[in-house]
């Protein structure tokens, strides 16, 4: 559990809230529960953000998104994620979930 600080889409103002970052290979990704979500416009219209760690170590650190829209990649991305959605659920989260590939610098 991390915070994310992103830019407003419409307002150009700093947003932060607190969401799951989890590691996926060499990077991280953000997945949202299906729906539309604030932070993923955000990220969609500048993806560069800040991640905020604040439990063991607190530190603020430069991060970019890349977001994950084709449903070839949003499944790949979903199944190998921990924890992964219930299998009855992939298809439903693959349609309608934000998601995000994230690159800490």
């Amino acid at each position: 559990m991390v915070d994310i600080t992103t830019t407003g889409k419409r307002t150009g103002e700093p947003r932060r809230i607190e969401i799951w970052l989890r590691p996926l290979a060499d990077h991280y990704v953000i997945a949202g529960l299906p729906g539309p979500r604030d932070w993923f416009a955000n990220l969609k219209a500048n993806p560069a953000f800040t991640v905020h760690l604040k439990k063991t170590v607190t530190t603020d650190l430069p991060a970019y998104a890349t977001p994950v829209i084709d449903p070839e990649e949003k499944r790949r991305v979903l199944e190998t994620m921990e924890p992964r959605p219930e299998s009855d659920a992939i298809d439903e989260w693959v349609a309608n979930s934000p998601i995000v590939e994230v690159w800490i610098e």
